[in-house]
C-alpha cells in the first residue's frame, strides 16, 4: 500500500514561493492502479517524483508497507528506491542498447548473475509482449513498443510499486491501449501496486481502480472510480460519464411527465435490467431522454436522464433507489416539462 500524509513541496521561481503540493494526502491500496488527473501545473508529476523518492518533499510522510521512505537515508534509501518502479515521461531507453539490454539496466546495478539476469529479462518481455524484439534497438521500436520496454525496464527489479509519468502521451489510440494492457498484467499477473499520472481520462476509464484529482497542488477528489462516478457532482463522474444535457433540446411527450430524473445505474445487471423492469413492474412509461452507456475497466455504467408518466412513477422511482440505482431528481416545471 501507498499511504502519503499531508505532503508539501514548494518551488522558488523569481524568488517567490510556489507550492506544488499543499498538504496532500492519499492511499493506494495493494494491487491497485490509482490514476492521478489534474491540469498541467496542477502537482502530478511533483507527486510521483516525491513517491519514487526522486524529489525530497518539505514536509509530511510516504510510506509504502508500512515504511516511511522520506526518513531514510544512505543504504536503506537506496534500498527502498529499488522497491520502487519508474517508468519516466518520454522515451527515456538508452539508444546505444538492445530491448533486452535496456531491461537489464537495473539487474546489472545490482549485480545480479547474468543467467538470472537472462531469464528475468526474457520473462518480462514476454510479459510485455516483446519477446522477438529482445535484440532490436530503439531507434528500430514503434513508440508503443519502446514504451513498453521502458515498462518491463521498470518492472526488472521486482519492485511493489510502479510509478508511471503520462505513459500514454503523444500515442495514438491503438498504440496506448498495448501500454495499459501491460500495465494491468503488471498488476493482475505480478501483484504490482500501480500509480498513474496521466491528463488522459480514458486512461482512467480503461484500468484505474481508484482516482485522485489534483487542483493547485491540493487533493480535491479521492476514492474508487466506481464510487465516486455515483456521486452527486462528482468532477469525476462528469468527466468519465456521459453527457445527459445533450438532450435536454429533445422534444417531451406532448402530456409531460410526472417525475424527471437523472440516474446512474452500475454494473451488468442494472444497466440490462433495472429501467424495463421498473417500467413494467409499476405501469408507467419510462422514456430515455439523454445519456448513455460506457464501460469502466470491465463494468458497465449508464448514465440517463429519464422521464416516468403514470400513478406510480414515485413508486418506480424509489424501487430503483433500493436496487442501488443512483438518482438526482430534476426540477420540473408546472405544464410538466423538465426545467
Amino acid at each position: 500500500m501507498i499511504t502519503v500524509e499531508n505532503l508539501t513541496k514548494t518551488f522558488t521561481q523569481s524568488n517567490t514561493s510556489v507550492a506544488a503540493l499543499d498538504d496532500v494526502s492519499l492511499q493506494v491500496p495493494d494491487g491497485s492502479v490509482c490514476g492521478v488527473v489534474g491540469t498541467s501545473g496542477a502537482g502530478k508529476s511533483t507527486l510521483a517524483r516525491c513517491i519514487a523518492l526522486l524529489e525530497k518533499p518539505d514536509s509530511g510522510a510516504i510510506r509504502v508497507d508500512g515504511t516511511d521512505l522520506v526518513s531514510l537515508e544512505g543504504s536503506k534509501l537506496r534500498a527502498a528506491r529499488r522497491r520502487i518502479g519508474v517508468v519516466p515521461q518520454g522515451d527515456s531507453l538508452l539508444r546505444q542498447r538492445t530491448a533486452a539490454g535496456n531491461v537489464a539496466l537495473p539487474l546489472e546495478s545490482a549485480k545480479v548473475p547474468a543467467a538470472q539476469r537472462r531469464s528475468r529479462v526474457a520473462e518480462l518481455l514476454d510479459l510485455v509482449g516483446l519477446a522477438d524484439k529482445s535484440s532490436v534497438y530503439p531507434d528500430h521500436l514503434s513508440g508503443g513498443q519502446r514504451q513498453r520496454v521502458a515498462v518491463a525496464r521498470a518492472l526488472a527489479a521486482k519492485p511493489s510499486v510502479l510509478l508511471a509519468d503520462e505513459p500514454t502521451s503523444a500515442l495514438d489510440p491503438g498504440t496506448t491501449d498495448s501500454v495499459l494492457t501491460v500495465l494491468e498484467r503488471a498488476r493482475s499477473e505480478l501483484g504490482v501496486t500501480v500509480l498513474v499520472v496521466t491528463h488522459d481520462m480514458a486512461v482512467v476509464r480503461r484500468i484505474a481502480d481508484d482516482v485522485a484529482v489534483l487542483e493547485e497542488g491540493r487533493v480535491v477528489e479521492h476514492g474508487k472510480v466506481l464510487d465516486l462516478v455515483s456521486e452527486p457532482g462528482s468532477r469525476i463522474g462528469s468527466t468519465l460519464l456521459p453527457e445527459t444535457d445533450q438532450a435536454s433540446t429533445l422534444q417531451l411527450d406532448s402530456g409531460g411527465h410526472d417525475v424527471v430524473a437523472e440516474v446512474v445505474l452500475v454494473g451488468f445487471a442494472a444497466v440490462g435490467a433495472l429501467l424495463p423492469e421498473a417500467s413494467s413492474r409499476f405501469g408507467v412509461e419510462l422514456s430515455i431522454l439523454g445519456g448513455g452507456l460506457t464501460r469502466l475497466g470491465d463494468t458497465p455504467v449508464a448514465k440517463f436522464r429519464v422521464g416516468l408518466s403514470g400513478e406510480r412513477s414515485e413508486s418506480a422511482l424509489k424501487w430503483m433507489i433500493e436496487r442501488d440505482a443512483h438518482v438526482r431528481r430534476a426540477p420540473v416545471s408546472v405544464d410538466g416539462v423538465a426545467a
